[in-house]
């Protein structure tokens, strides 16, 4: 062995470079290890962690010419050490084939004989708490004193329990702030929830309470109700609110592709398994891992996609198509559907099984007519989102907002969505009146037979009557009409659909074009 001194500060050096890598802490432990081994001439150097407060032994990083899963012969077992060093911190020695580790309370010369090999340990402490001890194999009294291997055993140790502590540091700090970030996520997730689940009524308090319950479970939750009542909002509520909020949300829409492209979009497909299909292609449960597979639709699977989907819920694990080779991921499935399963199950289009398997927890979106009071809300909702989008405000008249709370609104809320959308896009200075509402407004809402009802329908047949009578005064020509009107390109051109004039139009143009012999009459615009 080398003295102290022979060592130098190059080995010292080697080792206290390692502090920039304290965040992987075993490669960290393992490079000054690498040092220890080297500089001391040890068969095999080790650093016992321990638990700072129970003192119990977490775990071990080994290094030298030893194969890890070899025993260390002649060494006590580590637990005895750890336990050893609880009750006396300080640096030891014992000799080969000692079964307890002997504490240094005598001289060096007093081991034995020289050559001998003799385990030395000092313990890693910082700021007096015990985080672990540092053990090396050495053969005494080749070259140097006992004391100087201790001593610089004593430095190295000195160095890891900076690295330690700098790493525990560090984790800890990043622990809070995920805790920070989860609770972050978890207010704002609550916040989105409340933006988008929009309504006063009592079914959608019920509905966002229990998105927040499925949101803190495991297992599968089935979302029913008419299509457009929300349910894909619903689904991806779930997710932002749970602890998978941080990993992928994916969706597939089972009604949109047939059984064997359906199948390899779900669970993957291997090389050949489809025409033109050249390469592998994982399927939507692996680009899910960690995080929500959401099947829309989910009563539009093949009896085969069924038996498929309710093994995996089973066993955890599925094969591509094409593949014997079980794969596993970790993901939380969400299904919808805006069939009747109950119906399909006693039918026997839909396996009882799958069904069960799904309703682990099961919400219902009851559709708008059923809660006419969240109409309202939801027409504000979507014309505030409007009139951020397009940086002007919007808003419907008085008459027009009593016409829209007694329709039916058989397409839901993504009726309503897609209507405030549409009359953006046509609505000149942001009001949105009757005039501007689609006819099957008229003829879909009730008919009360009151004389409300009655005004609407006289007033929709009187603008209709107008707009004819312009076009004809103005030889069919949608642009002059406008200007006799006081009506933009674009309004004109909405009216003409909303009353379906397109034909009368044609033919009137074609009749006056035969007359003056093929001549052109006017300018022919039809605004998009």
């Amino acid at each position: 062995m080398k003295s102290t001194d022979a060592l130098g500060l190059q080995a010292f050096f080697e080792i206290s470079r390692n502090l920039d890598q304290a965040l992987n802490l075993e490669q960290a432990l393992r490079s000054v290890l690498q040092v220890l081994t080297e500089s001391l001439a040890t068969r095999k150097a080790a650093v016992i962690l321990l638990n700072t407060e129970t003192g119990q032994l977490l775990r071990c990083v080994f290094q030298g010419s030893l194969p890890e899963d070899q025993e260390w012969e002649g060494i006590p077992r580590l637990e005895e050490i750890a336990f050893q060093m609880r009750r006396r911190p300080q640096p030891f020695v014992w000799p080969e084939g000692s079964q307890v580790p002997r504490f240094l309370a005598r001289s060096a010369p007093e081991l034995g004989d020289k050559g001998q090999i003799v385990f030395l340990g000092v313990p890693v402490v910082h700021r007096g708490s015990l985080l672990g001890v540092v053990v090396a194999d050495c053969v005494f009294g080749l070259e140097a004193p006992l004391e100087e291997d201790l001593r610089f055993l004593t430095m190295a140790a000195g160095v890891m329990a900076q690295i330690i502590s700098v790493n525990r540091q560090v984790k800890a700090r990043m622990e809070v702030l995920q805790r920070e970030n989860m609770s972050l996520k978890a207010a704002l997730a609550e916040k989105t929830q409340n933006q988008v689940m929009v309504g006063q009524s009592a079914a959608m308090a019920e509905v966002r309470q229990a998105l927040k319950t499925a949101a803190a479970g495991k297992g599968p939750v089935l979302l029913t109700g008419e299509t457009g009542a929300g349910k894909s909002t619903a689904a991806r509520v779930i997710h932002d609110l749970s602890h998978r909020s941080g990993y992928p949300f994916i969706k597939v829409n089972c009604a949109s592709l047939p059984e064997n492209l359906l199948e390899a979009e779900i669970f993957g497909c291997e090389p050949g398994a489809l025409p033109g299909a050249p390469r592998a292609k994982p399927g939507r449960l692996e680009e899910a891992d960690g995080g929500t597979l959401f099947l829309e639709e989910v009563a539009e699977l093949t009896p085969h996609l069924q038996d498929r989907l309710l093994k995996f819920l089973q066993e955890r694990e599925f094969q591509r198509l094409g593949s014997a080779k079980p794969r596993k991921v970790e993901m939380r499935l969400i299904a919808a559907t805006s069939r009747d399963l109950d119906a399909e199950v006693k039918a026997g289009s839909f396996r009882e099984e799958l069904y069960e398997r799904l309703r682990v927890s099961a919400i219902h979106l009851s559709p708008v007519k059923e809660r006419r009071e969240d109409i309202t809300p939801l027409l504000n909702h979507f014309l505030d989102r409007v009139s951020q989008e397009y940086g002007r405000r919007f808003y419907f008249t008085q008459v027009a907002l009593g016409l829209l709370q007694e329709y039916d609104w058989p397409g839901n809320v993504r009726e309503m969505e897609n209507l405030v959308e549409r009359l953006a896009l046509i609505v000149e200075d942001g009001e949105m009146d009757v005039n501007d509402l689609p006819s099957y407004l008229l003829t879909g809402a009730p008919d009360t037979g009151g004389p409300e009802h009655l005004f609407r329908s006289r007033l929709k047949e009187m603008e209709r009557r107008e707009i004819v009578a312009a076009l004809e005064r103005n030889r069919w020509v949608q642009s002059q009409a406008a200007v006799e009107l006081g009506l933009t390109l674009r309004q004109i051109g909405y009216r003409v659909k909303q009353f379906g004039l397109e034909r009368v139009i044609r033919e009137h143009r074609s009749q006056l074009i035969s007359r003056s012999g093929g001549a052109r009459v006017g300018s022919h615009l039809h605004p998009k």
